[in-house]
């Protein structure tokens, strides 16, 4: 094979990296399958890599467990245990399913493993036998076929992967997970420490519960080339640097309506995010008129009273920020907005307006006609309410939610959460792989709100998707370099924006 192949680790990538449904990724195996020379090649090729990264991740095993199903992951498991039964482990298999059900490859990876003195245990002993003592366990259970929930012998071997303490690998997707989705297909998948996935990177590994189950991500492609992606694991490129020449005017404005009365603060944060990433001038229009318009820790934000009132060539020509913090009272700043504003990212209580409102959401879709682009930032409970959905079934197939939506509104759709992903109509959706649950606290979303329209401010022509894709990789960041995630703290909203300023 050659040393180009991988393995490769994926979770701080440098680059972009393509990702593959599941049917995509079968029919890049079924190409690869017809194209070897040798008979279980493929198969050979897998089993050889799953090896080589499971001595890598625990070079000082000495028990190793198998856990195989019966379909082809099971065959990779199999390879991959005569390996190490031959670098000198003590290698049990745990093989699952029925024999007559297995197919040729597989069936050679057994014969394989029995000549090469792997011990292997069958049958009704199988689910529960072993385990306990491992080292190192390699989940070759049920891969990417899978689409059901795991069965009751499937299931037990999943909760004893999860208890084993040990070092766990999976083979291509965790066992119980969907690969398209990061959602379980039932109550029990298995938590790996690292997944390696072969051929093709899955979307679901990276999206919804994928990044707690797959653990470490890596790549093999085994040598094989696929064909056109499902989606993309996005990596923007390096931003451009400032004219020496430049002033605040170069820089562009943002617009902030947001905050209704005991919900400010949520303005504020987006303003400041606004400024931290370069806008030239950021100015913010309460929705509560009530309080002191102004940030006396960032006095360089200014205060306009009822802003989206102005004349429509005042609209026109600035980046627009509303929702956050709006409460109801933020629908009687949309009609204008909607029809005017030049680029307009909406957020929280926006979002619901919208989704409770015929009228607005058609103006939204209007907008599209009109040239005018549109960036929404639901989390997974608004973007159900504008889909008519529950935020469970949104989480259940979160690239399919943003898509239909993007579609459905006409417009680029940031939908927040574990793999936040950027869709836009006709174009190829992106996951993003930074963040982590640092971010899971009061004031996050608007900040990237607040973030992403000062990036598009500077970048008015850059298309919106780009835009936010950008935003939010360097939002989840951010997050990434915050030393508290690593003890569980949350990452407050305010550090967060000196955070992304300060680039650290």
């Amino acid at each position: 094979m050659q040393p180009d192949q991988g393995p490769w680790p994926i979770d701080h990538p440098s680059r972009s990296w393509p990702l593959y449904s599941r049917a995509a990724s079968q029919a890049a195996e079924r190409a690869a399958l017809a194209q070897m020379e040798a008979p279980h090649e493929l198969m050979a090729r897998a089993g050889l890599a799953v090896a080589r990264l499971a001595l890598a991740l625990a070079p000082h095993s000495r028990r190793v467990w198998v856990a195989a199903g019966p379909g082809n992951n099971g065959g990779d498991g199999l390879v991959a245990a005569s390996h190490l039964r031959r670098a000198g482990f003590s290698v049990v298999v745990s093989l699952l399913g029925s024999s007559a059900a297995r197919p040729a490859d597989a069936r050679w990876a057994l014969q394989q493993a029995q000549h090469h003195g792997v011990e292997i245990v069958e049958g009704d002993a199988a689910a529960a036998s072993c385990g306990s003592d491992a080292d190192l366990v390699i989940d070759a259970l049920l891969g990417i076929g899978a689409s059901r929930p795991p069965d009751h012998a499937l299931a037990t071997c999943i909760r004893l992967i999860n208890g084993s303490g040990a070092v766990v690998l999976a083979v291509d997707v965790p066992s119980g997970m969907n690969a398209d989705t990061g959602d379980r297909w039932g109550d029990e998948a298995v938590r790996a420490t690292a997944t390696l996935s072969l051929l093709t990177l899955k979307p679901g590994t990276f999206t919804a519960l994928g990044r707690d189950h797959a653990g470490a991500n890596w790549l093999h492609t085994l040598g094989v080339a696929a064909g056109s992606p499902t989606a993309q694991l996005h990596v923007p490129p390096p931003r451009s640097a400032r004219r020496h020449a430049s002033h605040k005017g170069s820089h562009g404005d943002v617009v902030v309506v947001a905050g209704a009365p005991g919900m400010t603060g949520a303005a504020w944060l987006a303003a400041r995010a606004a400024l931290a990433a370069g806008a030239g001038r950021v100015f913010v229009s309460l929705l509560d008129e009530g309080p002191s318009a102004v940030d006396p820790l960032h006095p360089e934000l200014m205060a306009r009273a009822r802003w989206w009132l102005g004349p429509p060539a005042q609209l026109g020509r600035q980046t627009v920020v509303c929702g956050c913090g709006g409460g109801l009272v933020v629908a009687q700043s949309l009609p204008p907005l909607l029809t005017h504003a030049a680029r307009l990212v909406l957020d929280a209580d926006a979002l619901n307006a919208v989704a409770q409102d015929t009228a607005l959401a058609q103006q939204l879709r209007q907008r599209a006609a009109r040239g005018l682009p549109t960036v929404l930032t639901p989390h997974p409970l608004e973007a159900g309410h504008l889909l008519g959905l529950s935020a469970a079934q949104v989480q259940n197939d979160r690239l399919a939610a943003a898509i239909g939506l993007a579609e459905s509104m006409q417009c680029v759709v940031l939908l927040k959460g574990s793999g936040s992903i950027v869709a836009a109509p006709g174009a190829l959706p992106t996951i993003n792989p930074t963040g982590n649950a640092a971010l899971a606290g009061p004031g996050t979303g608007d900040v990237l709100a607040g973030w992403l329209a000062g990036r598009w401010a500077q970048e008015p022509d850059t298309p919106p998707q780009h835009v936010a894709a950008a935003a939010a990789w360097e939002h989840g960041g951010g997050a990434d370099r915050f030393s508290g995630a690593l003890l569980g703290q949350p990452l407050r909203a305010s550090a967060l924006i000196e955070a992304l300023a300060r680039g650290d």
